[in-house]
């Protein structure tokens, strides 16, 4: 009897992290960030072909960028402490349709499509999926992540010392070979998400999730539209 609860608790424990996540088209908690954030700036690279597939993602039918409503109330305080500093948000992405993370995945696995290459100069595209550089389940889908950046409330350019989605040790976070301008910039933004409650990423110092997010298991598949 013993050996069967233990081997009944070895087969629950191996099959819960694949019973934990759900997918849900429910969007009655997403709000569109626009809606809290009036002077922010869009550039939702996935609705265009300026990203690195070189095509228009799939479940972007619009240049709309929505959230959880805890995540955004928790953008608003950072957007309202970077106003004071003289800065507004621009937005690259924030919630993704898991069919547009899919959408990613087959682009990878087709070796007849190379994309737009210079968002990944110094890699085979075999190893962006090989190098969790792309996820097969992301924590945009999640609803509480955010890519983004900021600009000058005149929206003039702020150089962060590299481009959004560039697969690079460029795009490190803690990357050394960038100026003191650029360091200081990047430290703004970062130390505005973080007290704002969010957390980066060591890969990629546009990306900010937050830390007490609404739905850890769950990943949406509704359109940006």
């Amino acid at each position: 009897m013993k050996k069967f609860f233990l081997t009944l608790t070895l087969i629950t424990s191996f099959l819960m992290p694949a019973l934990a996540d759900k997918i849900s088209t429910d969007k009655s908690d997403f709000a569109e960030i626009s809606s809290v954030i009036d002077d922010a700036v869009y550039d939702i690279r996935y609705y265009s072909p300026n990203n690195f597939t070189a095509s228009k993602i799939n479940g972007y039918k619009a240049p709309r960028a929505y959230m959880t409503k805890k995540a955004l109330a928790a953008l608003k305080i950072a957007a309202d402490d970077l106003r004071k500093q003289g800065y507004r948000l621009l937005i690259w992405d924030s919630y993704r349709p898991q069919k547009a993370v899919d959408n990613f995945v087959k682009w990878i696995n087709d070796p007849s499509d190379p994309g737009d290459k210079t968002f990944y100069p110094k890699l085979e595209k075999s190893n962006l999926l090989e190098g969790n550089y792309i996820m097969a389940k992301s924590g945009h889908t999640r609803g509480s992540t955010i890519d983004l950046t900021i600009i000058k409330k005149d929206g003039a350019f702020v150089d962060m010392g590299g481009t959004f989605d560039l697969f690079s040790e460029v795009s490190h976070p803690d990357y050394k070979k960038i100026t003191k301008k650029q360091k200081k910039n990047r430290k703004i933004l970062k130390e505005a998400m973080e007290k704002a409650g969010f957390k980066g990423i060591d890969s990629e110092w546009w990306h900010f999730t937050l830390k007490d997010e609404p739905y850890p298991d769950t990943y949406f598949n509704f359109d940006v539209e």
